[in-house]
């Protein structure tokens, strides 16, 4: 038996796909242009992926705006000035706010899942955005003639499809990309609004069977933007015990970037459920070292004094790029660190006697 090992998503964007976005923005070229640009560099990515030994597969978030905001693209009932997002190191990110209802997603995980296919038989994860992150769209001073009790109904209908729309066309498995659980924190010390987004977001998972849940997950990190964290600050054990109140079967939890590791290893093992399987951060996408093998395989053994294997898995703390602009981490180094993590994981598996 292996150790499961997992990538999060995202990869950093060719400089040629870069390029093409930004001359499509400024109505430079057409989008079938951009369409070639996004193909070449979905192609190339699957490839690159593949050649690192992952079992596992995504898209790279290729075509992607943002991990946040595909979901958004085509959308007329946007406006720009919605919640903004301060990272540590002074920059932002602004979500839009919505205008006017219905709430209906412009795209959904399914086309990027089945754009994916055609360059690959290895198995596919999908990631998908959160409700809870989405729910922010939605002004504090409400919409006329359209309740907020009305939005977060639609929303949980757009997100529960989402999810169900990537496993119809092939995903895998279907990563919830939640990383605003340990940001809510920051805004709100007690809890309440991290209680409030556990409860919204199982309201979309009660939509699912227990057969299909071991197939959705959860992932949280404290961000990852331009080598940056948006709250890294807020101690982990504040978050963990609500997020295992999650109805998913797998948990993706950053670690290896964690001060602390042996204390949130020890929490998460007492935590963890029977049903459930851990995949446990040994790669820091942020960190612009490459880390060897050898040190994945002893990141991974720590985890294993505290985990059965059967229930034991690697993967990265977050995304190398969950924003399409964002170039601070090379896209060599982050295939070199996703072959770190499998060849790191395989050693291990090989010092437990696994494989």
């Amino acid at each position: 038996m292996a150790i499961l090992t997992e990538p999060i998503g995202s990869i950093p964007r060719p400089p040629a796909l870069i390029e093409a976005t930004v001359a499509f923005q400024n109505h430079q070229i057409d989008s079938e242009a951009l369409e070639q640009a996004q193909d070449k560099a979905l192609r190339e990515t699957i490839h690159r992926f593949e050649q690192t030994g992952s079992p596992i597969l995504t898209d790279g978030e290729q075509t992607k705006p943002s991990f946040a905001t595909y979901p958004l693209s085509g959308l007329d009932n946007l406006a720009p000035d919605g919640v903004t997002i301060p990272f540590a190191d002074g920059h932002t990110r602004q979500l839009p706010r919505l205008t006017a209802g219905p709430f209906r997603y412009g795209v959904h995980a399914a086309t990027y899942t089945q754009a994916a296919r055609r360059y690959t038989h290895l198995p596919l994860k999908q990631a998908v955005i959160s409700a809870s992150a989405l729910s922010l769209l939605y002004p504090s001073a409400g919409i006329p003639g359209y309740s907020r009790e009305e939005f977060l109904a639609d929303l949980i209908d757009e997100a529960a499809s989402d999810i169900r729309g990537a496993l119809q066309a092939g995903a895998d498995s279907v990563q919830i990309d939640f990383t605003e659980a340990r940001l809510s924190l920051k805004l709100d010390p007690s809890g309440s609004l991290l209680r409030t987004f556990i409860a919204l977001n199982n309201q979309v998972l009660e939509r699912f069977t227990a057969e299909e849940r071991p197939r959705i997950g959860v992932h949280v990190c404290p961000g990852g933007d331009h080598d940056s964290t948006h709250s890294a600050d807020i101690d982990y054990s504040k978050l963990l015990p609500d997020l295992f109140q999650l109805n998913v079967g797998r948990l993706y939890l950053q670690m290896a970037s964690e001060p602390d590791r042996k204390r949130m290893l020890s929490l998460v093992s007492q935590l963890l459920q029977p049903h459930q399987t851990v995949f446990i951060g040994v790669i820091d996408p942020i960190h612009p070292i490459v880390e060897t093998p050898l040190q994945v395989r002893d990141r991974v053994l720590e985890a294993a004094s505290f985990f059965q294997p059967a229930q034991l898995g690697t993967t990265d703390d977050c995304g190398f790029a969950p924003f399409a602009d964002d170039t601070s981490t090379a896209r060599e180094t982050a295939f070199r660190k996703i072959q770190a993590r499998v060849e790191g994981t395989a050693l291990a598996a090989q010092k437990l006697g696994l494989s």
